[in-house]
């Protein structure tokens, strides 16, 4: 079958992989439909890793996906031929300590699709295990769906640092991930939501997405320690993960606050200010991909709570390369990139 792999940095071309076997037991076909472009795929195609983690060329890379069942195995009997479904991408093993606890994006047995581990969703069909597969509400699209997986991330971020009524908080970056914290944010009482970026096409989608406030990444400081007369936000949600946005972060946070870091960083070393962190008495927390919250994302955006106005490509299975470097260039005013499998 015909895959798009990373065969060195900042190169894509397309890949023949084995045809997909039939489904074991418990396993089901997907022909994948749409896939959307991820922050952490373009760690993978700028840099050729991610944090001490190097590509292993020629790497597949893509884990928001949507697509159909075309075959079951035997045992299966919560999916059928026919269902629309999206991919959690984690492979885990169900019995490990940290699955029995419920935390499933810490399986120490876990395979991550589009990591060196095994091959990602930019190619056309893929087995996964039933309980992988989440049935997709009929009143999405295909590329609404294949929002599922980065929407199951917020949900899993807010798992962790719950929004509370009332509350005032300020997201870090208004790329795909920080646009749908922002949004989040909204839906669960945030009083107030500020969000801050380098481009103003992005600030400009983000206040479409829910922020009251979109300011740019020099001005944020002024303007939430103005608006709160200097007591600063109850969260910080990082979808930055620089320097700059880090330490801005720690410093907007009000004292007793709470600051979490959802993207991944540049590099392996990141010093955070971390005295003044500790004179706050801060909550510092930090986020790995979505526990397994495909089903809850699904719902979320199903009832219209989330929107998908930062949805501005779809670009054909064939030019899957040109959406990375819309991307990595950040042109004509994109937003998120969903790639077009198949119609």
């Amino acid at each position: 079958m015909r895959s798009i792999a990373l065969v060195a940095q900042r190169t894509l071309e397309e890949y023949r992989l084995p045809d997909p076997p039939d489904p074991g037991p418990g396993e089901v076909l997907v022909k994948l439909k749409r896939v959307g472009i991820c922050g952490s795929d373009m760690h993978w195609y700028l840099e050729g890793g991610i944090g001490h983690t190097k590509a292993g060329y020629p790497q597949v890379l893509g884990h928001e996906p949507a697509g159909e069942i075309i075959a079951t195995g035997k045992g299966v009997h919560s999916r059928k031929v026919g269902d629309r479904v999206s991919i959690e991408p984690s492979l885990t093993c169900g019995h490990c300590e940290f699955c029995l606890r419920g935390q499933h994006n810490n399986c120490i047995h876990c395979v991550f699709l589009g990591s060196p581990q095994a091959p990602g969703l930019f190619r056309e069909y893929a087995v996964v295990p039933e309980h992988n597969a989440d049935p997709v509400p009929e009143s999405l699209n295909w590329s609404q769906a294949a929002l599922i997986e980065p929407v199951a991330v917020i949900v899993h971020v807010m798992e962790l640092v719950p929004v509370h009524l009332g509350d005032t908080v300020a997201v870090m970056g208004a790329g795909p991930i920080g646009m749908l914290c922002a949004s989040m944010a909204k839906q669960a009482g945030a009083a107030r939501v500020y969000i801050c970026d380098k481009l103003p096409h992005r600030l400009e989608l983000a206040r479409k997405m829910g922020a009251d406030v979109a300011a740019p990444v020099g001005e944020m400081e002024q303007v939430v320690m103005d608006e709160t007369r200097g007591r600063g936000v109850d969260l910080v949600l990082d979808a930055a993960g620089a320097l700059e946005t880090v330490n801005m972060g720690i410093r907007i946070a009000r004292l007793s606050g709470r600051y979490m870091l959802i993207a991944i960083p540049v590099g392996s070393d990141l010093p955070f200010d971390i005295h003044t962190a500790m004179n706050k008495e801060l909550l510092i927390h930090t986020l790995k991909r979505s526990n397994h919250k495909g089903a809850e994302a699904a719902r979320l955006l199903a009832a219209g709570r989330i929107s998908d106005a930062l949805v501005t490509h779809t670009v054909p299975f064939e030019q899957t390369a040109r959406g990375f470097e819309l991307l990595a260039n950040y042109a004509d005013n994109v937003g998120k990139v969903i790639i077009q499998v198949a119609p």
